[in-house]
């Protein structure tokens, strides 16, 4: 094969090669490797996605949007999925973050967790070790004492007599007792505290978990005798603190104890049963917030299972953030007394700030929703939630207005309290919702619908400046660093043709991803090929040249690099790039070795065919261009340049029909 001279590949874009997580996380990178060697894509989305098998990938629907047609696609042998209808696409760590809403470390713990691998922690400080042991060890006395009340609620007899008949009696079954966890602690001085000691848990660490109280400087107790546990969940499933409620009326001891805050409770954190309503809130894109422990578990015991609790304590922005996770759709179902109400009133500002839209159900008779339920039965009750929604910011304004009644200045204080809340609407697609609640409001306020659009305005004019003034330096230091970052050279998939060139660059890493570690004959392998036969030539796409010059550094350490491997290991915009290249929404039908007998369209290896055009065509197409631009430099040079450039001319025809002949035609488009 004839060789060019070396042409000057200019600035290629090079990354390094690097995982960004393993920089900022605890655990090891050994830990990592052993997840991700031991990952089945098939396993992992198989749990939440029913698939069916498709030539040599698997199809169902996608979990990510609504479709009646499968278009989300699953290929096991490069452990990567893509939907062709919304886009998504990742690997098995990316599909647990996208789909259970997972951080990156919850995802690895997920996983490390299903296929039964230690976790190891990279070097960290003294205080963060200790940190780290604390919350390990809040854990495991947790996950002890969930299973020491369920113990206690089934199989001891104060638990039934007392504890179960009294939940049976409230109308919960076997099953959604079972699914919530639900237990009990027996009426006496330190059953559990005893039990936890015997098992050698850290007796200064009890105390932090709530489940048992320090007396008398030395004298450890149970802190929730007599009452019905429910323990409450993080996002993976784990127990992180208890709710201990007392059975029946409460007298003079409070209704619940509720863990107290420490490493891995923080109440205003969390929602009681959010890892059980997490995929039906998104299914459904509305979430239901209702105040009690038992109305989570009476809702999902008849079957509406998009619901949380807030526990009893105002809203918190954590919260609300952790409801937009799953939906914009925030539906507040509470009792319909005063209490109820202002309990559904507090802290839904915040709400509006965030983008949620918020309605509020007021339950009627006195009633909650776990009694209601129960009262009227799953239907009416669907049907009475989806009647009787109100608007947050008209109820709000109907309770204010009945409170002030006559009095002129009250009425005035309403006025400037509506125009607040409808001023948190500062989204730009909030702008008719905006004008829509101002001319309502003003109506029901009986005052000039200018005059409150002033006040408004006015508002948030106040509130912008405000911000400016005192995020003024972190705004122009994050305005220059806007400034200076460059967007990644990286085309999706909506740009459904690229360039010839582009194309061809493509379909270049293909071949090298897909058949790379293959031989290409004795002495090499199909990537030592390509290497040698792109050695004069780089890729006009940064991203692109990036992804082919880490393939090859790592190919060069003596590594195995494959588009698997690369998945986990590379950023978020070259993991799609991997995506876009290696996964084609089309594939031959097994069908084709049936009707064409004896052809092996699909059962014959043809890499070395693939590889060999693929090279070949993405050389023709460089060397097209290199002869437009000598072209241009003919026409321009002057005459003691055109033998060089004439020279040039003639080595690239001479290279141009060596590899038309090897890809036997003399056409290049």
């Amino acid at each position: 094969m004839l060789k060019l001279g070396k042409i000057d590949s200019g600035d290629s874009n090079k990354r390094a090669f690097e995982n960004n997580y393993l920089r900022r996380r605890m655990i090891s990178p050994h830990t990592i490797q052993q997840i991700t060697n031991r990952i089945d894509v098939m396993d992992v989305v198989g749990e939440f996605v029913k698939l069916k098998k498709r030539g040599t990938n698997y199809l169902g629907l996608c979990p990510f949007h609504n479709e009646k047609s499968p278009s989300f696609t699953v290929s096991p042998a490069k452990e990567i999925y893509k939907c062709f209808g919304c886009g998504k696409s990742g690997n098995s760590i990316t599909f647990l973050m996208e789909h259970e809403k997972f951080s990156y470390v919850e995802a690895l713990r997920w996983l490390a967790a299903r296929y039964n691998i230690e976790i190891e922690e990279t070097e960290a400080s003294p205080e963060q070790k200790l940190a780290n042991q604390t919350a390990d060890s809040l854990y495991a006395i947790n996950n002890f004492s969930q299973k020491f009340f369920s113990t206690q609620l089934t199989q001891t007899e104060e638990g039934k007599n007392i504890a179960l008949s009294y939940l049976q009696e409230r109308g919960f079954r076997e099953e959604i007792i079972q699914k919530f966890q639900i237990g009990y602690n027996p009426n006496t001085r330190d059953t559990l505290t005893k039990a936890l000691l015997e098992n050698q848990f850290n007796p200064e660490l009890l105390p932090k978990t709530g489940l048992v109280s320090l007396r008398n400087e030395t004298e450890l107790v149970d802190n929730y005798r007599g009452r019905i546990i429910f323990p409450i969940h993080n996002n993976s499933g784990k127990v992180i603190g208890f709710g201990a409620r007392v059975i029946g009326k409460a007298d003079r001891a409070p209704k619940y104890i509720n863990t107290p805050e420490n490493e891995i409770y923080s109440k205003s954190k969390i929602l009681y049963g959010s890892y059980f309503a997490r995929l039906a809130i998104d299914k459904a894109n509305e979430c239901l917030l209702v105040e009690g422990y038992t109305d989570v578990v009476s809702l999902h015991q008849a079957g509406i299972e998009n619901v949380v609790a807030s526990g009893g304590t105002s809203l918190t922005i954590e919260q609300l953030r952790l409801i937009k996770k799953y939906t914009n759709n925030l539906t507040i179902i509470y009792d319909g007394d005063s209490a109820g109400i202002k309990a559904a009133l507090r802290g839904l500002d915040m709400a509006l700030e965030e983008g949620l839209n918020v309605k509020l159900v007021l339950i009627p008779d006195k009633e909650d929703p776990d009694s209601y339920v129960n009262k009227v039965g799953v239907t009416a009750f669907n049907e009475f939630i989806a009647a009787n929604k109100k608007d947050f910011i008209l109820f709000q304004l109907e309770v204010m207005l009945k409170e002030a009644g006559n009095d002129v200045s009250r009425k005035s204080e309403v006025v400037n309290q509506v125009a607040e809340t409808i001023s948190k609407l500062n989204k730009a697609e909030d702008f008719t919702k905006q004008q829509d609640y101002i001319r309502q409001c003003a109506g029901l306020l009986r005052i000039d619908e200018m005059g409150l659009t002033t006040l408004v305005n006015k508002l948030k004019r106040d509130k912008l400046a405000k911000e400016e003034r005192k995020q003024q330096s972190a705004d122009e230091a994050q305005q220059e660093l806007d400034q200076s970052a460059q967007p990644e050279d990286v085309l999706d998939d909506s740009q459904l043709l690229f360039n010839k060139d582009e194309a061809h660059e493509r379909n270049v890493l293909r071949v090298l991803l897909d058949y790379g570690l293959k031989q290409w004959d004795e002495n090499k392998t199909m990537a030592a090929y390509i290497f040698e036969e792109l050695e004069q030539f780089h890729f006009d796409n940064p991203a692109l040249e990036s992804l082919y010059e880490t393939y090859k550094n790592l190919y060069q350490q003596g590594l195995e690099p494959t588009a698997k491997s690369l998945l986990y290991n590379v950023d978020d915009a070259t993991r799609t790039l991997l995506i876009q290249i290696t996964m084609q929404h089309q594939e031959l039908s097994y069908n084709w070795d049936n009707v064409m007998e004896g052809m092996h369209i699909l059962n014959r290896d043809t890499s070395h065919q693939d590889v060999l055009m693929s090279v070949n065509y993405y050389k023709l197409r460089k060397i097209k261009k290199m002869f437009e631009e000598n072209q241009r430099d003919l026409e321009q040079a002057p005459k003691e340049d055109y033998s060089r450039l004439i020279e040039l001319h003639q080595h690239l025809k001479a290279i141009e029909r060596e590899i038309t002949l090897q890809l036997g035609t003399v056409i290049i488009r």
